[in-house]
């Protein structure tokens, strides 16, 4: 693990709104954009850490499993009514409204083309691919040594 990298998931939120007046009716827009950087899953064999660096770790997985079960969710309540678990995690309790609904999502899923890593990039395929099913946009960029 890079010991200057920030081990927390980032999100910028921009909401915009606009007021238009027409025929003595207000009419109110809003809309929020919300950027996220979620930190990567990290398997502790390869990292070695302890500590408050190894609690950091497992809320990060934590969450992260929590996001693929809301995506998971979502995927089959497609097909039939199913409860979404949105407030398993903070982090899918701010981004429920950028998750299902009337938005648009884009997933940008980082991989690393070395054989060390093959594990991890199996992982965030099968993440992207499960994205995919929702009609997410998914890229893919890949890291070369």
């Amino acid at each position: 693990m890079n010991t200057e990298s920030s081990r927390s998931h980032a999100i910028f939120t921009i909401v915009v709104e606009s007021e238009i007046m027409g025929e003595s009716i207000l009419k109110l827009r809003k809309s929020k954009i919300n950027i996220v950087d979620l930190a990567g899953s990290e398997r502790v064999k390869h990292t070695h850490v302890e500590g408050e660096r190894l609690r950091e770790g497992c809320n990060i997985n934590r969450s992260l499993h929590v996001l693929g079960n809301v995506i998971n969710s979502l995927v089959e309540s497609a097909k039939k009514k199913k409860h979404i678990p949105f407030r398993d995690s903070k982090l899918t309790y701010f981004l429920k409204d950028s998750l299902g609904g009337n938005s648009i999502t884009k997933l940008l899923a980082n991989i690393h083309c070395g054989k060390e890593y093959f594990g991890d990039t199996l992982s965030t395929l099968m993440f992207a691919k499960r994205a995919k099913i929702l009609k997410m946009k998914v890229e893919i960029n890949e890291n070369f040594p």
